[in-house]
């Protein structure tokens, strides 16, 4: 689950920098009255207004990018005695909003638009602003404006400190011409970053499967995939196809092919881009004085340095490599029941045999469990549960365009005034041509614009399986954990009330980012909410069973040692790649980790990491972050639960302490203020049910 930014993240700033007009706002708990005036309900301009054509996205970017660099240098005009913060920082922030601002939505066409010229130009757009933006934060003139200016407030105090970090942790430092040679070296970086995940994006990996060796696998999900002349089901390695083999085929060939395919999408050609991307990105940090890239990323987030990311990495390690280990003699012993012989449990095993375990543990199947959640229902009975916790309404806006007949549109208001506080767009289901995962896009931010908020825009993009043949979309746990996860995201761009978009949103350091997401989808797992979230596709008045509910809820525990450990495996591979020396062999680093945290070899022949979108998507050096901000999100979580997961005051307290803050402090500080305790990594071990470690420390 990941968040993609169609413009540049930055170390600091998950997103473009962007500031509006200046507002001086008080550093304390900022309150649902305290925003700025919002524009009248439905007056607000809503970042898309109908299907591109060939060469429109191209257009708009080149606009954009004219027009901005053409107020860039009337700040550098400006005569040194007539400078002032306002016609310096905030003009520059708001230039670079403004930038953000039109370029956001054309470039998450190249993620989401079903016509792949569109989407390629949509890719291009993608890169386009990442170059714009490290030219920017290059910019000397630039630099040295800003830094002369003085901050008036602790607000702009905080917006200086952070915006002259990044421009120096681009290198404003250096002399000239190594500077230009940074700025060479990025260029060619995004160049690798698009075309990797353009390939990604693109992929159309299918495989041809009989009726026989489908066998078990449920009507409903066989209903979805596509037929060949000749009667076989073709089945792509997009989520629900992929998941639902992996889970019911009892064809144990047919779940090695489809693992293997899956574990080989782009292999050979994007293998090639990554390994090219390590290599210049190692250049990159040489050249702006850290040892490794890891270093130069991270550098300003909470974690410090690569040493604090490894010590909690390592801590890991033993504990879950031996829950790992139990949980595997689990399914070994599933499996001899099915086959007495077995001696292993194989990767392609380990999902259909869990499924399994919990049928027979927990009396629990997921086919039954989904009849209860079909999307149409669980949807606005989610955005129920977030307008309870925070004070909102969701209100669908009707006939509004949009890129996809899939894609539904959100008005959210507050229920104290019916102010408009943003906008949602949903796009549920695959096809062919998008992102085959689930993710969260800015496509407006918030910042104080001409006296007024200009409410934030977001988009989520999932995967869910798509209505077929007269039977709705019906969703898995897994699934709706990841619309309440990425749902979190969205809530934290659009309850912004920070005056900047620098620092508004999800704007925050890169391991805290996902700290509201990975919270808010633990309340998929309390059974007062979950039997709220139902509604069976027969019948809407039909809610799960809550013995049902407990049981689903139960089986959640097996596995989590396999998921998490595959979790550290994923972490310790991206840190491997960025604190290696010279030239790596990615699939090499990638089945020397497997073998050491799953303790079996990777299955031969295949890359992995030729689709680990989130190394070449924003997450280099910083895929520990979902570890590190789960710790972050368990402190939440406690709190919630001693409070209770729909206690209003408590999520009101979180919106405002957390949520709406964005920025304007430090993560760490703010969740401390909200939890009235400094965080611990305590609460993450009793998740995994591992062992505590010897020393507790205070925060991860």
């Amino acid at each position: 689950m990941k968040i993609i930014r169609p413009v540049p993240q930055y170390t600091i700033i998950a997103g473009v920098l962007a500031l509006a007009l200046i507002l001086s706002l008080s550093t304390g708990c900022l309150q649902q009255d305290s925003t700025p005036a919002a524009s009248p309900v439905g007056s607000e301009n809503l970042p898309y207004t109908g299907n591109y054509t060939p060469g429109e996205i191209p257009r708009i970017c080149e606009n954009a990018t004219e027009t901005a660099n053409a107020s860039l240098a009337a700040i550098v005009a400006i005569p040194p005695e007539k400078r002032t913060f306002d016609n310096t920082f905030v003009a520059f922030d708001r230039i670079m909003t403004d930038y953000a601002d039109a370029t956001f939505t054309p470039s998450l066409m190249g993620y989401v638009f079903p016509d792949p010229v569109i989407a390629n130009e949509g890719m291009e757009a993608e890169e386009s602003t990442t170059i714009f933006s490290d030219s920017v934060y290059s910019r000397k003139d630039l630099y040295e404006v800003l830094k002369s200016q003085v901050p008036r407030n602790t607000d702009e105090s905080r917006l200086y400190n952070v915006t002259i970090q990044e421009f120096e942790h681009n290198g404003l430092m250096l002399p000239q011409e190594e500077l230009d040679a940074v700025v060479g070296l990025k260029r060619n970086l995004t160049g690798l970053e698009s075309e990797f995940s353009a390939n990604l994006n693109s992929d159309n990996t299918t495989l041809a499967f009989t009726s026989d060796e489908l066998a078990g696998v449920p009507a409903s999900s066989l209903a979805t995939f596509g037929r060949a002349p000749n009667g076989s089901y073709l089945v792509t390695t997009k989520y629900p196809d992929y998941i639902a083999v992996m889970t019911y085929a009892t064809n144990n060939q047919s779940r090695e092919r489809m693992y293997a395919a899956d574990l080989d999408v782009q292999g050979e050609t994007n293998t090639r881009l990554l390994e090219e991307a390590i290599v210049l990105r190692e250049e990159i940090a040489h050249k702006l004085g850290y040892t490794t890239w890891a270093d130069y990323q991270l550098d300003g987030r909470t974690a410090k340095n690569t040493s604090n990311v490894m010590a909690f990495l390592d801590a890991l390690k033993t504990p879950l490599i031996e829950k790992n280990k139990e949980e595997m003699a689990g399914l070994l012993r599933v499996k001899k029941e099915l086959a007495p012989s077995a001696a292993t449990v194989d990767p392609w095993d380990v999902t259909y045999l869990e499924n399994i375990q919990k049928k027979q543990q927990y009396d629990y199947d997921e086919e039954e469990f989904r009849t209860y959640f079909p999307a149409d229902t669980f949807v606005p009975k989610m955005f129920e549960v977030f307008g309870m916790l925070y004070g909102v309404r969701f209100e669908e806006v009707q006939n509004a365009p949009v890129w996809s007949p899939d894609v539904r549109l959100y008005r959210v208001t507050n229920t104290t005034d019916n102010a408009t506080v943003g906008y949602l767009y949903l796009d549920l289901y695959p096809r062919d041509g998008k992102y085959s995962s689930f993710m969260e896009s800015t496509l407006i931010k918030g910042r104080v614009k001409d006296s007024v908020y200009p409410v934030p825009v977001v988009a989520v993009v999932a995967n869910c399986p798509a209505p077929a043949n007269g039977t709705p979309s019906l969703l898995s746990m897994y699934d709706m954990e990841s619309l309440f996860h990425e749902t979190g995201h969205a809530m934290h761009d659009i309850f912004t009330t920070a005056p900047y978009g620098t620092l508004s949103g999800t704007s925050v350091s890169w391991d805290f980012v996902e700290t509201p997401s990975q919270t808010m989808e633990e309340w998929v797992n309390d059974p007062a909410v979950l039997e709220s979230l139902s509604g069976r596709y027969t019948n809407a008045s039909e809610t799960i069973p809550p013995d049902l509910a407990r049981r689903a809820i139960a089986s959640r525990s097996e596995g989590l040692g396999i998921q998490y450990s595959s979790q550290l495996a994923y972490a310790l591979e991206d840190m491997r790649f960025h604190t290696a020396t010279g030239p790596v062999n990615v699939t090499q680093i990638w089945n020397e980790t497997y073998y050491e945290i799953k303790g079996r070899p990777a299955v031969t022949g295949t890359h992995q990491p030729a689709s680990f979108s989130h190394l070449m998507g924003g997450y280099d050096a910083g895929y520990y972050g979902y570890l590190w901000s789960k710790v972050y999100a368990l402190n939440v979580l406690d709190t919630f639960e001693h409070e209770g997961m729909t206690n209003t005051t408590t999520g009101m307290r979180f919106r405002n302490d957390v949520l709406s803050r964005g920025n304007m402090e430090d993560g760490t500080v703010l969740l401390t203020n909200f939890l009235g305790h400094e965080p611990g990594v305590g609460p993450l071990y009793t998740y995994l049910g591992i062992p505590q470690p010897q020393a507790v420390s205070k925060t991860a």
